[in-house]
């Protein structure tokens, strides 16, 4: 299961990151104006409350095992969660759990 967890984190950073570009070329590179356009209608709003509860609990978990391990390298899953996404973190902080 473990590189099923690396090529997941890997699809989680490549494949979103793909619509954000295109986003980005087309809209200026403009973050607030992308934050605008998440906020579009009620369906948007509610898949970035979605996606925010789930990184916020993804977050809280990695920092409760983490604190338990001591293995520090496994808190690379917050930023890559914030900075990517949950698509990315989650399945990089299992790989990263899972015994080599």
């Amino acid at each position: 299961m473990r590189f099923v967890w690396l090529a997941l984190a890997i699809w989680g950073a490549i494949h979103p990151m793909y619509y954000f570009i295109q986003w980005f070329r087309a809209n200026t590179w403009d973050i607030m104006a992308m934050v605008d356009a998440w906020h579009v209608n009620a369906a948007t709003s509610g898949l970035v409350w979605d996606l925010t509860i789930a990184a916020v609990t993804l977050t809280i978990w990695v920092l409760v095992e983490t604190t338990k391990s001591k293995d520090w390298k496994r808190l690379i899953a917050i930023p890559a969660t914030f900075c990517i996404g949950v698509s990315c973190g989650l399945p990089l902080y299992l790989f990263l759990r899972s015994k080599a």
